[in-house]
C-alpha cells in the first residue's frame, strides 16, 4: 500500500499512527517481548495490542479450579526478573501477578492498549511498513508500523476443542469445558467425570476431588505423568549459600539442565525412560492397580508433552479413592452420563470436557504481502520465529519440550539484534527466504491431537539449521544470541525512497 492509500484509509483523511513496532498480544511472550525491548532498545515506538481486557494471556483467560504451570517456574519465568519463591509450579493468580507486576516495573503496562484485536496486517515492499486492521470497541481503526511482531501462542482463545459426542441435548446434567470454566459451576458433592488425559485433566481432577462426591478421568488413551515435588529444595539451598543472583543463575541453570538431559535421555533409550515414568507412578499407586492400561502410553515419552503434577497428586487422590481413571472410548451422552464402547455407563452430574486446545496462527490475524495473501502453509520457519517471504515479521512459541519463556525470550533477544542492525546499516527490510532443500517437515514435531488436527494449516520447517527448530535451549542461545543476524536464509534491504526521505532528515539537521 503506498502513502497515498494509506491516507485514504485513515479516518477522515488522517494518516495512520506510525510505530517502529507493534506487538500482538500481552500475555507471557508479550510482555516478556515489549520489556526486551525497553531493555535492548530504548527510544523504540512502540505499542502491545491486546484483544481482551486484561494482562496475563493464558494465565488471565483459564479460570479452572487448580490451574498450574506445568513448567519449573525459574525457567517459566523472565530471566531479567528472577522467580523467588519456593514453589517451582505456581498457580494461575500467581503467574498473572507476576507478569502484571513486570509489566509495572518495566513501564510496559502504559504501552498495553486493551480491547485492540488485529484481524489483518498489510506490508508494503514500496513502503517497507505494515498497515493494520485493529478492531475496537468504537469500531476499526488504522496503524502502521515498521516491525510486527506476534506474541500470540498457537490456539484459540475464544473456544476450546469439543468432540462432536452424540446425545449430549439429552444429558441432563451440565457440560463445562476448562477453557470457558463459568463462575456459578458448583462440584460439592457431585460427581464429575473429566475428559481427557492432559495437562488440563491432570489439573482439574485432584483438585476437584477434594469436593466432588467422585472423580472419574475418562481418557481414551494413557499420557505419561510424572511428579514433581512442590518445594525445590536445591534452589532452597542454594539461596542460602549464595547471593540472590547467583542463586537464581545457579537454580535456573540446574533446571534447564535436567529439563534438557531427560528430553534426551527419553529419545535416545525410550524403552528405559518408559520403565521408569511407569515405575514411578506405580510405586504412589495402590498394590495391584494397573498401571499399564492407565498410565502406560503407545507412544515413547515426549513423542507428546509429558504431564507433571506437583508431589503426586493426582496419584494421592486415586489412592484415597476419592478420584479413578477409566481408559475407554465414549459411544454417546445419555441423560446420567456417558456410555462407554466397553458397555459400562459412567453416571455424571458434571461432564468436563478437557479435550484440547483448538490451533490459530497469529491469533486469527490475515496476512497480507503486497497485495498477496499469505498462506501459512506454504511457508517456512526461519530459526523458528520467521516465515520465508514475510518480510519484518517475527512471531514467539515455546519449547514443546521444555518452557514455554525459554525460547520466547530468546525469540525477543534476536528481534532486538535485528531491529539493531537494521537501524545500524541503515537497512529497511530483513526477509526470510526458503531452504535450497525441498524437503519439508511439519513445524510442531508432537503427535497430539491438536497438533495432528491443525498439521495442514500450519507452516512448515526444512531439515537443516538455520530452517530446522533445535528444540535445544543451548543451541538456540548460540544462534540467536551469538551467531550474526545477516547469515545464511535471510536477506536485509532498503527502499530507494526511504533512503533518500533519511538523506533528506540528515541535511535538515
Amino acid at each position: 500500500m503506498t502513502s497515498e492509500a494509506l491516507d485514504e484509509a485513515a479516518p477522515a483523511g488522517r494518516v495512520p499512527e506510525h510505530l517502529d513496532v507493534v506487538v500482538i498480544g500481552a500475555g507471557l511472550s508479550g510482555v516478556g517481548a515489549a520489556c526486551r525491548l525497553e531493555r535492548e532498545r530504548p527510544g523504540t515506538s512502540y505499542a502491545v495490542l491486546e484483544a481482551r481486557d486484561a494482562i496475563g494471556g493464558t494465565w488471565d483467560l483459564f479460570r479452572y479450579p487448580g490451574i498450574r504451570s506445568d513448567s519449573d517456574m525459574l525457567t517459566l519465568g523472565y530471566p531479567f526478573r528472577p522467580w523467588t519463591e519456593s514453589t517451582p509450579l505456581a498457580d494461575g493468580p500467581t503467574i498473572k501477578r507476576y507478569v502484571e507486576e513486570t509489566a509495572r516495573e518495566y513501564g510496559v503496562d502504559r504501552r498495553i492498549r486493551f480491547g485492540h484485536r488485529v484481524s489483518g496486517a498489510r506490508w508494503s515492499s514500496v513502503d517497507a511498513r505494515w498497515t493494520l486492521d485493529v478492531d475496537t470497541a468504537d469500531g476499526r481503526l488504522a496503524l502502521t508500523c515498521s516491525f510486527l511482531y506476534a506474541c500470540t501462542g498457537y490456539y484459540r482463545y475464544d473456544r476450546g476443542h469439543e468432540p462432536d459426542i452424540p446425545g449430549r441435548e439429552g444429558y441432563l446434567g451440565r457440560v463445562v469445558h476448562p477453557q470457558l470454566w463459568p463462575d456459578d459451576l458448583e462440584v460439592e458433592g457431585r460427581r464429575v467425570v473429566v475428559v481427557g488425559s492432559g495437562a488440563t485433566a491432570v489439573t482439574l481432577v485432584p483438585t476437584l476431588a477434594e469436593s466432588a462426591a467422585h472423580v472419574v478421568m475418562l481418557q481414551r488413551s494413557p499420557t505419561y505423568i510424572t511428579a514433581l515435588p512442590s518445594r525445590d529444595r536445591v534452589a532452597d539451598a542454594l539461596r542460602r549459600v549464595l547471593p540472590e543472583q547467583a542463586a537464581y543463575r545457579a537454580a535456573r541453570a540446574k533446571s534447564i539442565g535436567l529439563a534438557a538431559a531427560s528430553y534426551r535421555a527419553s529419545k535416545r533409550w525410550p524403552a528405559q525412560m518408559r520403565t521408569l515414568l511407569m515405575g514411578g507412578a506405580a510405586k504412589q499407586l495402590p498394590e495391584g492397580y494397573d498401571v499399564e492400561k492407565h498410565f502406560g502410553p503407545e507412544y515413547g515419552p515426549w513423542d507428546q508433552r509429558l504431564c507433571v503434577v506437583p508431589d503426586g497428586d493426582l496419584f494421592a487422590a486415586i489412592s484415597s479413592g476419592r478420584a479413578s481413571v477409566v481408559t475407554d472410548r465414549i459411544v454417546r451422552y445419555t441423560e446420567r452420563g456417558l456410555l462407554l464402547e466397553s458397555g459400562a455407563e459412567l453416571e455424571a452430574d458434571v461432564v468436563v470436557t478437557a479435550t484440547g486446545l483448538e490451533l490459530q496462527l497469529l491469533g486469527g490475524t490475515v496476512l497480507e504481502v503486497d497485495g498477496v495473501a499469505v498462506d501459512a502453509s506454504t511457508t517456512v520457519s526461519y530459526k523458528g520465529l520467521m516465515l520465508s517471504g514475510i518480510p519484518n515479521f517475527a512471531f514467539a512459541i515455546g519449547y514443546t519440550n521444555a518452557s514455554w519463556t525459554l525460547k520466547c525470550d530468546l525469540v525477543s533477544r534476536y528481534v532486538c539484534r535485528v531491529l539493531a542492525y537494521l537501524a545500524e546499516r541503515r537497512y529497511d527490510i530483513v526477509m526470510p527466504v526458503p531452504p535450497p532443500e525441498p524437503d519439508r517437515v511439519p513445524l510442531i514435531d508432537l503427535s497430539s491431537g491438536y497438533v495432528a488436527r491443525a498439521a495442514s494449516m500450519l507452516p512448515k520447517q526444512g531439515v537443516r539449521t538455520p530452517w530446522r527448530l533445535n528444540q535445544s535451549y543451548y543451541a538456540d542461545v548460540r544462534m540467536l544470541t551469538r551467531r550474526p543476524v545477516d547469515d545464511e536464509g535471510v536477506v536485509f534491504s532498503r527502499v530507494p525512497r526511504r533512503a533518500a526521505e533519511r538523506a533528506h532528515q540528515e541535511e535538515a539537521r
